[in-house]
């Protein structure tokens, strides 16, 4: 696979990048169980028990066929894990952390080890792990093809199996298999403090850009706090503002997967103040009327969460994964609440829940790895209430319990591309360079520059970017239409 592929990410992928939380440690480890080997993801295990369900086989191996607590609990194997969540690797973690989960699970499976490395920087170095040939046991999905999935990863089932084991299991279906697991479901809207929004006197959540505005505003002129942080200087975090031009923009959950390649000129003024135009429009505006920080270019993203949490920050426009990041960062967790994005469709609103970074398994690891890979996962989505403490939305087929709600939002799931079109996205990214929900960190900091100087109007952005996605469907040949 040459690398321009493998750099041209998934619709999904990205949008567990722009979900995706990051802590503030370069690289940590985490350990667990009472087996001796040391494992590299592919490395031999320190023993070969019997397992007590399915067939071990490379891509036998059935996540529905396994009993928590009643099958393999003799196995003795060494894993490791590899994912984006630093911020669980320490003890100050406000939440629960890796360490507490790994004892948990080794009360039901002691003889599992399970070792656990994250990084800040993990969509690029999950990206050379695969390349390399030599990755951990169980990775979060980087951004791949998913015509690639099952060169990398074993399947947990087939699809409909799958689909009454676990809720979001199209998010990494290909050819009629599952080869991802979400960590945890979230969906789309703005984290604030709800202090903040009270002191400025705004009553009401807005829902449209121009309330959004004049919120903002308000908070401007009277109190202390900066309205919107715009966390320039993290740049992952530029890349959750394209998670809303699908379902939140225009209340369609065929738009992002089957309709936007396909669309002509998608980031024209509808005129409604719907669709992409509307989203990237309120980033732009909120920077011309000096409503974020002073100096973008010194955001810090770590420092954000306290501020947030002790008033000096009204709002952020990022994924529910970062409530609890913002709640567990001082000693205001109730002042802190999470509010729909600022876009009314024909007077209603809507949000998409979807899968966050999912767990696939290495199809290369040994017999045992793998089957002790999936205990752990269904262990993490069954057993550990994983996704419950991390404020998402049920992982679990037959779960229906979380913290999160949006009144009077509807929560619509993005519907997957049509047959044969599944990497027709990541064509278009790689190819027009806007990488729309797909790491597009870089045009969302030019936003940003250009607001800021001054030095091109919002519409001459639109229609560069236009123009860009004109040429792609030209040079691939894509079918384009009016929407």
């Amino acid at each position: 696979m040459k690398f321009k592929k493998m750099m041209a990410v998934t619709l999904i992928a990205a949008m567990t990048m722009s979900m995706a939380a990051c802590g503030n440690n370069e690289t940590g480890t985490t350990s667990g169980g009472n087996a001796g080997t040391t494992d590299s993801g592919n490395a031999e295990t320190a023993g070969t028990e019997s397992a007590d369900a399915g067939d071990t086989a490379t891509g036998a191996l059935s996540y529905a066929d396994i009993t928590l607590g009643e099958d393999y609990t003799d196995l003795t194997a060494e894993i490791s894990m590899f994912n984006h969540r630093t911020d669980m690797d320490s003890e100050e973690y406000g939440g629960k952390n890796w360490a507490s989960y790994i004892a948990d699970f080794n009360q039901m499976y002691p003889n599992i080890t399970v070792n656990i490395t994250t990084t800040t920087s993990y969509a690029d170095d999950a990206l050379m792990h695969l390349q390399a040939g030599d990755y951990e046991t169980i990775m979060c999905i980087p951004a791949v093809d998913k015509s690639d999935l099952s060169s990398y990863f074993i399947s947990y089932g087939d699809l409909d199996t799958m689909k009454g084991e676990i809720n979001y299991a199209t998010t990494w279906e290909y050819g009629g298999e599952v080869y991802g697991v979400p960590s945890t479901a979230t969906t789309q809207g703005i984290v604030y403090n709800k202090k903040v929004f009270e002191a400025a006197g705004v009553t009401e959540i807005p829902k449209t850009p121009d309330e959004f505005i004049a919120a903002l505003q308000a908070i401007k002129d009277n109190t202390d706090a900066i309205p919107l942080y715009t966390n320039y200087a993290a740049g992952w975090t530029m890349g959750a503002w394209d998670a809303y031009i699908g379902n939140n923009a225009t209340g369609d959950n065929t738009y992002m997967n089957q309709k936007l390649v396909h669309t002509a000129n998608p980031f024209k003024d509808y005129g409604d103040d719907t669709h992409a135009y509307a989203v990237y429009k309120v980033l732009y505006d909120a920077v011309a009327n000096g409503l974020i920080e002073d100096d973008y270019a010194t955001t810090d993203w770590e420092g954000c969460k306290g501020m947030i949490n002790n008033g000096e920050i009204g709002c952020m426009v990022l994924g529910s994964w970062a409530i609890p990041q913002m709640k567990a960062a001082g000693d205001n967790a109730d002042d802190i609440g999470y509010m729909p994005f600022p876009i009314s469709v024909d007077g209603a609103q809507y949000a998409t829940d979807g899968a966050d970074y999912s767990y696939a398994i290495n199809v290369n690891a040994t017999e045992d790895e793998q089957a002790a890979a999936m205990v752990f996962v269904k262990w993490l989505t069954e057993e550990s209430g994983f996704s419950y403490n991390e404020d998402g939305l049920p992982v679990a087929a037959d779960s229906t319990e979380t913290k999160l709600s949006f009144d009077g939002v509807t929560f619509i799931q993005d519907e997957p591309s049509v047959a044969g079109e599944e990497d027709l996205l990541n064509e278009m990214n790689s190819e027009s360079e806007l990488n729309i929900n797909a790491g597009g960190d870089t045009k969302i900091q030019q936003i940003i520059e250009h607001a800021a100087n001054g030095d091109m109007t919002f519409d001459e952005i639109m229609e560069q970017w236009n123009q860009s996605w004109s040429d792609a469907q030209e040079s691939l040949g894509v079918e384009v239409t009016e929407e």
